[in-house]
């Protein structure tokens, strides 16, 4: 099963799950759970092939969703179905769960992208980590400043080095498969049904990820979604303001508790 931590304690809330995007990790998110565990239960994971969880030869989105499946059976007799939000590459496994075991979810909510398939390839983000000599690497500003020949965004750098060990000199990453997977992780797969649940879609303001012309595709597997964007922030809108992000998922879990 996927590395699970749980922040805080049970309440008369349904918990919330915490799905990463690409490179990310639970780790990723600890300040947003902490904060959120004030209410509710939070649940957060490592994906297959990152952090510490398992490392498997796919990558596909029905294998991801699986994953959260087997999470989330594993704590329904105890707290019911869970709020799940999913940002990114996590956004889309949440997507594909959501639609194949609408059950398990009170409700969902995708951070900044849409079940399309993207042109984008972030394969040379994994040739830049693959490159880096860790045998050079003493401390992680070491391997920033190795990684800035070729990533020249400092922010991009700063979080993909959370996914660094310094002291052990290896990835907690399987870049081996994320690369031969990039194809199933940039795309979306045909999937017939809908999820009739409450479903909220929140975008960055300048995010290119996505689109008004992404609604109908939305629409067409999410008949209920809803749809928000916070101001001045692209595709990493939970990093680049969490207060605002942490109070929109609040006022969106809220409302769906009072129903």
């Amino acid at each position: 099963m996927l590395n699970t931590v749980l922040t805080g304690s049970s309440t008369d809330r349904p918990p919330l799950l915490i799905v990463h995007g690409l490179f990310g990790s639970a780790r990723n998110w600890s300040v947003i759970s902490k904060r959120l565990s004030d209410q509710r239960l939070i649940l957060s994971v490592d994906m297959r092939n990152h952090g510490d969880s398992p490392r498997f030869a796919s990558q596909s989105y029905p294998d991801m969703a699986a994953d959260l499946a087997e999470v989330l059976e594993a704590h329904i007799d105890a707290y019911g179905p869970c709020h799940v939000m999913g940002h990114s590459m996590g956004g889309k496994a949440a997507m594909v769960l959501a639609l194949t075991r609408p059950e398990l979810l009170k409700s969902l909510t995708v951070a900044d992208i849409s079940p399309v398939s993207y042109s984008h390839d972030n394969t040379p983000l994994i040739h830049a980590m693959r490159g880096l000599d860790l045998s050079k690497v003493e401390k992680r500003s070491d391997a920033d400043r190795m990684l800035a020949h070729d990533i020249l965004d400092a922010g991009v750098r700063a979080f993909l080095l959370q996914s660094l060990v310094v002291k052990e000199k290896k990835w907690l990453l399987n870049l081996d498969v994320l690369e031969a997977e990039m194809g199933k992780i940039v795309g979306f797969p045909e999937l017939s049904g809908t999820y009739d649940g409450p479903a909220f879609f929140l975008s960055g303001g300048e995010s290119t990820y996505v689109s008004r012309d992404h609604r109908d595709a939305t629409k067409a597997l999410f008949p209920h979604a809803k749809f928000a964007s916070i101001p001045g922030t692209g595709h990493w809108l939970h990093a680049e303001k969490p207060r605002e992000f942490e109070a929109a998922l609040r006022a969106w879990m809220e409302a769906i508790d009072a129903r």
